[in-house]
């Protein structure tokens, strides 16, 4: 089974053909558009690996994204005892669903 970690959005992410991943938005894509992602740290294919240093040469993963959307709300609530003092803040994060098309 290959499989390979990519970084994208500051974050890092496990990948194999066939996975629908929700990564940091991708703002400039829509669905049905093909991505590239070139920062690939890792691959194997259950025999052996390639490890970068810090990314593998020449390696890439191709994808089709899937969902523009946004994730659940998270609630912020600040508080300080005997203040009177309270806030509350509601936050969704923005994401792109991406089908993992291909490890090359």
């Amino acid at each position: 089974m290959a499989y390979a970690i990519i970084r994208t959005g500051g974050k890092q992410f496990k990948v194999s053909p066939g996975d629908v991943v929700r990564i940091p938005t991708l703002e400039e894509k829509n669905e049905g558009d093909s991505v590239e992602f070139t920062e690939v740290l890792a691959s194997g294919d259950g025999k052996a690996v390639q490890i970068g240093s810090p990314t593998v040469d020449g390696a890439r993963v191709i994808g089709t994204v899937v969902k523009n959307g946004r994730g659940p709300k998270i609630i912020v609530f600040k508080f300080k005892k005997r203040k009177q003092y309270k806030r509350k803040q509601g936050h969704r994060q923005n994401f792109t669903a991406v089908k993992i098309d291909s490890i090359g």
